[in-house]
Protein backbone atom coordinates (compact mmCIF):
# COMPACT_ATOMS: atom_id res chain seq x y z
CA UNK A 1 0.00 0.00 0.00
CA UNK A 2 1.29 3.25 -1.08
CA UNK A 3 2.43 5.85 2.02
CA UNK A 4 -0.36 8.26 1.55
CA UNK A 5 -2.77 6.15 0.98
CA UNK A 6 -1.63 4.11 4.32
CA UNK A 7 -1.98 7.43 6.07
CA UNK A 8 -4.91 8.15 5.25
CA UNK A 9 -6.28 4.88 6.57
CA UNK A 10 -4.30 5.77 9.63
CA UNK A 11 -6.79 8.62 9.88
CA UNK A 12 -10.18 7.41 8.77
CA UNK A 13 -10.03 4.33 11.53
CA UNK A 14 -9.32 5.89 14.81
CA UNK A 15 -11.62 8.43 13.50
CA UNK A 16 -14.43 6.45 12.85
CA UNK A 17 -14.20 4.66 15.77
CA UNK A 18 -13.87 8.07 18.04
CA UNK A 19 -17.12 9.15 15.75
CA UNK A 20 -18.67 5.60 16.82
CA UNK A 21 -18.03 6.55 20.54
CA UNK A 22 -19.18 10.03 20.38
CA UNK A 23 -22.62 8.86 19.01
CA UNK A 24 -23.29 6.39 21.67
CA UNK A 25 -22.92 8.75 24.42
CA UNK A 26 -24.50 11.30 22.59
CA UNK A 27 -27.39 8.88 22.13
CA UNK A 28 -27.39 7.25 25.80
CA UNK A 29 -26.78 11.13 27.11
CA UNK A 30 -23.53 11.68 28.25
CA UNK A 31 -22.22 13.72 25.78
CA UNK A 32 -22.42 17.61 25.42
CA UNK A 33 -24.74 18.03 22.39
CA UNK A 34 -23.98 21.42 21.07
CA UNK A 35 -20.20 21.64 22.28
CA UNK A 36 -20.34 23.39 25.38
CA UNK A 37 -18.84 22.30 28.08
CA UNK A 38 -19.73 25.15 30.93
CA UNK A 39 -16.46 24.41 33.48
CA UNK A 40 -16.52 27.46 34.71
CA UNK A 41 -18.16 30.28 36.66
CA UNK A 42 -20.15 32.65 34.23
CA UNK A 43 -23.27 34.08 33.20
CA UNK A 44 -24.78 32.77 30.09
CA UNK A 45 -28.05 34.03 30.76
CA UNK A 46 -29.77 36.22 28.00
CA UNK A 47 -27.05 35.03 25.53
CA UNK A 48 -27.16 32.75 22.77
CA UNK A 49 -24.08 30.73 23.85
CA UNK A 50 -21.79 30.68 20.05
CA UNK A 51 -21.18 27.87 18.78
CA UNK A 52 -17.43 26.51 19.20
CA UNK A 53 -15.69 25.90 15.79
CA UNK A 54 -12.41 24.46 17.40
CA UNK A 55 -14.07 20.98 19.55
CA UNK A 56 -12.74 17.56 19.21
CA UNK A 57 -16.56 16.96 18.05
CA UNK A 58 -16.12 18.97 14.89
CA UNK A 59 -12.32 17.67 14.39
CA UNK A 60 -13.59 14.31 14.32
CA UNK A 61 -16.42 15.18 11.76
CA UNK A 62 -13.85 16.88 9.36
CA UNK A 63 -10.94 13.96 9.86
CA UNK A 64 -14.10 11.74 9.19
CA UNK A 65 -15.52 13.39 6.13
CA UNK A 66 -11.68 14.00 5.20
CA UNK A 67 -10.58 10.63 5.42
CA UNK A 68 -13.09 8.75 3.74
CA UNK A 69 -13.60 10.55 1.45
CA UNK A 70 -10.14 10.69 0.04
CA UNK A 71 -9.29 6.66 0.36
CA UNK A 72 -13.11 6.36 -1.48
CA UNK A 73 -11.26 8.39 -4.59
CA UNK A 74 -7.90 7.88 -4.24
CA UNK A 75 -7.39 5.60 -7.25
CA UNK A 76 -9.99 7.55 -9.74
CA UNK A 77 -8.43 11.35 -9.29
CA UNK A 78 -4.81 11.07 -10.63
CA UNK A 79 -3.88 14.36 -8.97
CA UNK A 80 -3.00 13.79 -5.12
CA UNK A 81 -3.49 17.87 -4.83
CA UNK A 82 -6.96 18.12 -6.16
CA UNK A 83 -7.66 14.78 -4.06
CA UNK A 84 -6.77 16.59 -0.98
CA UNK A 85 -8.59 19.69 -2.15
CA UNK A 86 -12.03 17.80 -2.46
CA UNK A 87 -11.48 15.52 0.47
CA UNK A 88 -11.13 19.34 2.56
CA UNK A 89 -13.94 20.35 1.23
CA UNK A 90 -16.13 17.43 1.97
CA UNK A 91 -14.11 17.65 5.31
CA UNK A 92 -15.81 20.81 5.76
CA UNK A 93 -19.30 20.42 4.57
CA UNK A 94 -19.27 17.62 7.36
CA UNK A 95 -18.96 20.45 9.88
CA UNK A 96 -21.40 22.69 8.65
CA UNK A 97 -23.65 19.86 8.39
CA UNK A 98 -22.65 19.11 12.21
CA UNK A 99 -23.66 23.07 13.01
CA UNK A 100 -27.07 22.93 10.38
CA UNK A 101 -28.23 19.76 12.39
CA UNK A 102 -27.51 21.20 15.95
CA UNK A 103 -28.97 24.65 14.68
CA UNK A 104 -31.85 23.04 14.13
CA UNK A 105 -32.43 21.11 17.06
CA UNK A 106 -31.65 24.34 19.16
CA UNK A 107 -34.68 25.95 17.17
CA UNK A 108 -37.12 22.69 19.01
CA UNK A 109 -35.78 24.40 22.04
CA UNK A 110 -38.87 26.81 23.77
CA UNK A 111 -38.13 28.87 26.87
CA UNK A 112 -41.21 28.46 29.02
CA UNK A 113 -39.56 30.61 31.70
CA UNK A 114 -42.64 33.20 33.30
CA UNK A 115 -41.69 36.82 33.68
CA UNK A 116 -44.43 38.99 34.80
CA UNK A 117 -43.35 41.22 31.78
CA UNK A 118 -44.39 38.94 29.82
CA UNK A 119 -48.44 39.99 30.45
CA UNK A 120 -47.71 43.22 29.32
CA UNK A 121 -50.25 44.89 26.92
CA UNK A 122 -51.98 41.19 26.57
CA UNK A 123 -55.57 41.02 27.31
CA UNK A 124 -57.20 38.57 30.18
CA UNK A 125 -60.20 38.19 32.42
CA UNK A 126 -60.97 39.30 35.86
CA UNK A 127 -61.43 36.26 38.22
CA UNK A 128 -62.18 38.28 41.38
CA UNK A 129 -63.58 42.27 41.20
CA UNK A 130 -60.47 44.23 40.76
CA UNK A 131 -61.34 47.10 43.36
CA UNK A 132 -60.82 51.08 41.57
CA UNK A 133 -58.47 53.66 42.43
CA UNK A 134 -56.02 50.73 43.91
CA UNK A 135 -58.21 50.85 46.62
CA UNK A 136 -57.52 46.91 46.70
CA UNK A 137 -56.28 44.01 44.79
CA UNK A 138 -58.00 41.92 42.60
CA UNK A 139 -57.17 38.36 40.55
CA UNK A 140 -57.16 38.03 36.91
CA UNK A 141 -57.13 35.32 34.78
CA UNK A 142 -54.91 35.49 31.89
CA UNK A 143 -53.14 33.01 29.11
CA UNK A 144 -49.07 33.66 28.89
CA UNK A 145 -47.29 31.41 26.47
CA UNK A 146 -49.16 29.01 26.71
CA UNK A 147 -50.29 28.82 30.00
CA UNK A 148 -53.26 30.32 32.20
CA UNK A 149 -51.85 32.46 35.01
CA UNK A 150 -54.08 33.75 38.30
CA UNK A 151 -52.47 37.16 39.05
CA UNK A 152 -52.99 39.70 41.19
CA UNK A 153 -54.24 43.09 39.71
CA UNK A 154 -55.03 46.78 40.66
CA UNK A 155 -56.92 49.50 38.67
CA UNK A 156 -56.17 52.88 38.53
CA UNK A 157 -59.90 54.11 37.53
CA UNK A 158 -62.87 52.49 38.43
CA UNK A 159 -64.03 49.02 39.92
CA UNK A 160 -64.07 45.97 37.50
CA UNK A 161 -66.19 43.60 37.89
CA UNK A 162 -65.81 39.52 37.96
CA UNK A 163 -66.12 38.40 34.17
CA UNK A 164 -64.53 41.69 32.81
CA UNK A 165 -62.21 41.62 29.53
CA UNK A 166 -58.85 44.05 30.46
CA UNK A 167 -56.11 45.18 29.47
CA UNK A 168 -52.45 44.76 31.15
CA UNK A 169 -51.07 48.49 31.07
CA UNK A 170 -48.03 47.82 33.59
CA UNK A 171 -46.74 46.61 36.70
CA UNK A 172 -46.40 47.70 40.03
CA UNK A 173 -44.16 47.06 42.93
CA UNK A 174 -42.62 44.07 41.00
CA UNK A 175 -45.86 41.81 41.50
CA UNK A 176 -49.03 43.48 40.70
CA UNK A 177 -50.71 43.81 37.28
CA UNK A 178 -52.22 47.38 36.43
CA UNK A 179 -55.03 46.72 34.57
CA UNK A 180 -57.86 48.47 32.91
CA UNK A 181 -61.35 47.62 31.12
CA UNK A 182 -61.65 47.04 27.53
Amino acid sequence: MEPSLRALWYIALPTSLIFLLQTILTFIGSDSGDGINADFDGNLEGAEAPFQLFTLRNLINFLLGFSWTAITFYHSIGSYTLLLMIATCVGLGFVWLFFFIIKQIVKLAENNTFKLEDTLHKSGTVYLSVPGHKEGAGKISISVKGSQKELSAISLSERIETGAAVKVIGIEGGNLLIVEKI
